[in-house]
């Protein structure tokens, strides 16, 4: 039986989350806690934000023993992207994109 948990509007890019993201498929969730714990980057903690609501799920929701739960698929999707502009020289501006993410997490059995 799989559960999952989501993660929406988080101010990260999908692009810098996904980099983080690609490394938990497949791995058991104790190992993908530990691998996240000393990944020295922003998407490891949001990422374990959500892998421990995902666990929380599976043991709280459907009973399943934690101890047999494996990342299944990770999914980080784009959010919306605020416009905001920086002024430049000679009067002139340029746009700068504030992109989010949307990271869904997906445990199953073993």
């Amino acid at each position: 039986m799989e559960t999952r948990a989501h993660a929406k509007y988080l101010r990260i890019s999908p692009r810098k989350a996904h980099l983080v993201a690609r490394e938990l498929t497949g791995k058991k969730v104790e190992e993908a806690l530990n691998l996240l714990r000393f990944t020295p980057k922003k998407g490891a903690r949001l990422l374990t934000k959500v892998l421990k609501s995902a666990v929380a799920n599976a043991s709280h929701n459907a009973h399943l023993d934690v101890d047999t739960l494996f990342v299944k698929r990770v999914v980080v999707n784009a959010g919306p992207t605020m416009k905001r502009f920086m002024p430049r020289a000679m009067g002139r501006a340029t746009r700068v994109l504030k992109r989010s993410s949307h990271i869904t997490v997906i445990l199953d059995e073993s």
